[in-house]
C-alpha cells in the first residue's frame, strides 16, 4: 500500500455498529482510493440490547447528509431529550429525575441551578431539583418536539430512541448504493501475514476477502481483535454488577413522551423505550443476586405481561473493554471493543467516536500506525470516563431495600476519577474544577450532567439539618425559572408520533 492511497479495509459484521463504521470509514476515504468491504454472516442476529442514543447520532445522520424524513420512519424512530431516572432514590421528594440533553437556552438557567445545588450542599435549605432547571425536561413532560420554528432558533440537543435491527438494514442498504460492498458470507477462518497482521477473511465456499485493514465488529466473540490478534479484555465487574438482561416489546398504553425511563428494580433497572410501533421494555440486572427466571417474573409484573404467552428474550453481557482498540492492522468497534451497559445509552456514540478519530489517527499517520498509541489512551480513556459517570449512579443510590442496592451503595472499586467527584461534591468543592482534574480537561460528562446526578438523589444534608437562606445570600426561585422556560417552550409543538 503507498503512502498516499486510503486502505482497503474489510469489515468483519454488520448491524448498527458494522454499518455506522463502514459508512463513515467510506465517506473519509472513498475519494482517496480507499474502499470498504462488510462481510456479515447471513445467520448472525444483530444482539441490539439498546435502542437508544445520545445526541452523536444526530450528528453522525448530519454528517453524512442523511435526512431525519429518510431514516426515522422506516426505524421506527422517535425523539429523545432525555433519561428519567425512577426509583433510585427512597429521599422524600427525589423518588424521580429528569437528566437532560443540554441546548442553549439552559445556558441561562443551569448557573441558577448549580448556584442553588451549593447552597444546598452546605446545608441551605433551597429547592435543587434538576427537574426545574433545563429545557428539556419541560419539553419532555409536555409531550413536545424538540424541533421548534425558525423565529425560535434555540432548540435543544436531542438523540433518538429506534430500533437496531432496522437501523442496520437502513445503513447497509445507503451505503452499498453509495460504493461499499457487502458479501452476506460466514467466516470459517482468518488468515495472517508474516508480520502477524491479518491478510486475508477465509469464508464458506473458499472466498477470500483480503485487505489492508480490518475492523471487527463480530460482537462479544470480538474474533479478531481478541480471539486472534489478541486484544486483552479488561472487565468492568467490580464497578458495575449487571451482567444480564431479559427483554419484552409492548404495545402502547399511555401518552407519549420523548424520553427514556430508567427505573429502579430489585437487582437493577427497567428501561422503557416509546418506538413508532411499540415500546421497548428491558430489565438489567445481576445475576449474582436474581436468577433469569425471577428477572423475567419481575418484568412481567412491571409490564403488566403476567398472563401473556409472549416468549421473553435473555442476553448475557460482557462488561468492559478491550485494552487496546487498535492492535496491529486490526480495530475493534461495537461490542468486540467493549460494553457499558445500556443506562447511558453511550452505545453507539462510542461506535461513532472510534471511527472517527481513528480515520483521523490513520491518516495524519500516514496511512499508518504511527499514532496508534494516542488513539489507544484516547480510546481507553473516554471509556472510563463513561463508566465513571454510570458507577455513580449505582454508588450514590439512595436505597436500601436489597443486598443488591446496598452492596452498589459501599462499593469501593471506584477510580480515581469518581473518587475526586465524589469528594469534590460532599466537601463543597467546585465540581466544575475537580471535572477537568478528574478527567484531564476532556468533560465526558458535562457540569449540569453530574449536577443533576448528584442532586437527582438528593445527596443533600437531611431535612431536619437544613438552615435557612442567610440573609444577604441569593437563591435562585425555581417558579421564575419554570415561567422562563414554559415560555420557551410554548414554541415547540406537541410531538406523538404514535398517533400520526
Amino acid at each position: 500500500m503507498s503512502e498516499t492511497k486510503a486502505p482497503d479495509v474489510v469489515v468483519l459484521g454488520g448491524g448498527s455498529a458494522g454499518w455506522i463504521t463502514a459508512c463513515l470509514l467510506h465517506q473519509q476515504w472513498a475519494e482517496k482510493g480507499g474502499s470498504v468491504t462488510v462481510v456479515e454472516s447471513p445467520e448472525i442476529g444483530i444482539i441490539g440490547v439498546g435502542e437508544g442514543s445520545t445526541p452523536q447520532l444526530k450528528a453522525f445522520f448530519d454528517q453524512l447528509g442523511i435526512a431525519e424524513s429518510d431514516w426515522m420512519p422506516p426505524c421506527n424512530a422517535t425523539y429523545k431529550l432525555g433519561i428519567r431516572f425512577n426509583g433510585w432514590s427512597d429521599r422524600a421528594g427525589f423518588d424521580s429525575y429528569y437528566h437532560p440533553f443540554p441546548g442553549p437556552v439552559d445556558m441561562h438557567s443551569e448557573p441558577a441551578f448549580v448556584g442553588n445545588c451549593s447552597l444546598a450542599r452546605h446545608g441551605v435549605d433551597v429547592a435543587a431539583h434538576p427537574d426545574d432547571w433545563f429545557l428539556a425536561s419541560q419539553l419532555s413532560e409536555a409531550g413536545k418536539s424538540p424541533l421548534a420554528p425558525d423565529n425560535f432558533p434555540f432548540a435543544p440537543s436531542y438523540g433518538y430512541h429506534f430500533d437496531a435491527y432496522a437501523l442496520g438494514a437502513f445503513l447497509r442498504d445507503w451505503a452499498v448504493e453509495r460504493g461499499v460492498t457487502h458479501r452476506p458470507l460466514k467466516v470459517t477462518e482468518v488468515e495472517r501475514a508474516d508480520d502477524g497482521d491479518i491478510a486475508a477473511l477465509l469464508c464458506e465456499g473458499g472466498e477470500r476477502i483480503a485487505g489492508d485493514l480490518f475492523v471487527d465488529c463480530s460482537g462479544f466473540r470480538a474474533m479478531l481483535a481478541e480471539q486472534e490478534m489478541g486484544a486483552k479484555f479488561l472487565p468492568f465487574a467490580d464497578n458495575l454488577f449487571n451482567d444480564s438482561a431479559v427483554v419484552m416489546p409492548t404495545d402502547h398504553r399511555n401518552g407519549f413522551k420523548p424520553q427514556t425511563e430508567a427505573t429502579a428494580m430489585q437487582a437493577g433497572w427497567r428501561w422503557s423505550i416509546p418506538l413508532t410501533n411499540r415500546i421497548g421494555n428491558g430489565y438489567v440486572y445481576s445475576s449474582k443476586y436474581l436468577s433469569d427466571e425471577a428477572a423475567e417474573a419481575e418484568l412481567r409484573a412491571a409490564i403488566g405481561m403476567e398472563g401473556s404467552d409472549q416468549q421473553a428474550r435473555f442476553l448475557k453481557m460482557k462488561v468492559g473493554r478491550l485494552e487496546n482498540s487498535w492492535t496491529g492492522n486490526c480495530l475493534a468497534a461495537g461490542l468486540a471493543q467493549g460494553f457499558l451497559e445500556p443506562l447511558e445509552a453511550t452505545a453507539l456514540h462510542i461506535v461513532i467516536v472510534t471511527a472517527l478519530e481513528f480515520a483521523q489517527a490513520y491518516e495524519q499517520g500516514g496511512f499508518g500506525p504511527q499514532h496508534r498509541e494516542a488513539f489507544n489512551a484516547s480510546i481507553g480513556t473516554r471509556y472510563e470516563g463513561i463508566r465513571d459517570y454510570i458507577v455513580a449512579h449505582y454508588r450514590l443510590n439512595q436505597r436500601t431495600d436489597t443486598p443488591y442496592w446496598r452492596d452498589n451503595a459501599a462499593n469501593d472499586h471506584l477510580s480515581p476519577g469518581l473518587k475526586r467527584m465524589m469528594t469534590a461534591w460532599f466537601r463543597h468543592q467546585d465540581i466544575n474544577a475537580a471535572n477537568d482534574e478528574a478527567y484531564g480537561g476532556k468533560r465526558y460528562y458535562a457540569n449540569a450532567s453530574w449536577h443533576c446526578l448528584f442532586a437527582g438523589y438528593g445527596t443533600f444534608p437531611p431535612k431536619d439539618k437544613m438552615q435557612p437562606v442567610p440573609e444577604g445570600i441569593h437563591a435562585a426561585d425555581p417558579a421564575q425559572m419554570r415561567a422562563m422556560l414554559d415560555a420557551c417552550a410554548s414554541n415547540f409543538p406537541a410531538y406523538d408520533p404514535i398517533s400520526t
